[in-house]
């Protein structure tokens, strides 16, 4: 019995991995080989069906049209200066009423929004294309669809651990939740990884949009105020920590801007409030 359920189980990881495996796709965005476990239609599809239930659940749509128009416009102009506006992802940029949630968030295919709270806290255009560029980088890195074959993987591992820890007492009990805790903390790092990644690609896009990449360093610290002292560790977080994303970016514009960054790019106009203090 112990054989055949240890066999079971290998088969369940077997099965898993290669499920993962022959799911890499190269994205030319990033440079990087990944497991894809959605096709850009898919990823479309997917953001379409999700979009109004996200937009009900942050208070609707803004009511202030000169605010929805400046996001829409904004959002718009990266995708046409960048490589979006040569993907078959069909982008949306929209404001979302939510005054007292300080967030912006992107799903698959283009759909992306941020919070009326957030963009009370930026005081220019390039913050927020930076805000909008980062989101961007999300869905050209094809995050959704690489957390989804990483949550597969995740999910069939736990399982093979459970099966070859069954009738085991609580050594098959203690070997499940380990299994689901190395899954959890996997999940987390690689939270962190699109953060950064997508922080890298935000820098090129705000640049190949017109605006000065610097101002997204005021992003984060809008973030870590945000945030407040009593956020988690890092370690225990999806999101790296705002002051480690600023050294990030500021890597990517030197990397970007050796000679450092041209006067040609605009901060844009100046937002209709200050910042909160």
């Amino acid at each position: 019995m112990r054989r055949g359920r240890l066999m079971i189980a290998v088969i369940v990881a077997l099965m898993a991995l290669v499920g993962y495996w022959t799911s890499r796709e190269y994205n030319p965005i990033t440079g990087e080989t990944q497991s894809i476990a959605l096709s850009p239609e898919q990823e479309v599809a997917l953001g379409l069906q999700s979009a109004p239930e996200m937009i009900q659940q942050f208070g609707g749509a803004d009511s202030d049209p000169a605010a929805r128009a400046l996001v829409a416009e904004v959002g718009e102009r990266i995708v046409r200066a960048t490589p979006a506006g040569q993907t078959p992802y069909q982008f949306s940029f929209t404001l979302l009423g939510d005054a007292s949630t300080i967030n912006a968030f992107a799903l698959p295919g283009g759909p992306i929004f941020i919070t009326r709270g957030l963009l009370e806290k930026l005081q220019n255009e390039a913050q927020l294309a930076g805000v909008l560029g980062h989101e961007v980088g999300h869905v050209l890195g094809r995050h959704a669809a690489e957390r989804i074959a990483k949550q597969n993987l995740a999910q069939g591992l736990i399982g093979a651990a459970g099966v070859a820890g069954s009738d085991d007492g609580s050594g098959g009990q203690n070997a499940a939740r380990m299994a689901a805790f190395v899954a959890q903390m996997a999940q987390l790092r690689y939270g962190r990884s699109d953060e950064i990644q997508s922080d890298t690609l935000g820098v090129r896009f705000v640049a190949g949009a017109g605006y000065d990449p610097r101002e997204m360093l005021g992003v984060m610290r809008v973030l870590a105020e945000a945030g407040g002292p009593d956020r988690p560790p890092e370690i225990m977080s999806s999101h790296p920590d705002p002051g480690n994303r600023e050294a990030v970016i500021q890597q990517a514009i030197d990397r970007t801007f050796p000679n450092g960054v041209p006067p040609n790019l605009t901060t844009g106009q100046q937002l209709w409030s200050a910042p909160t203090q």
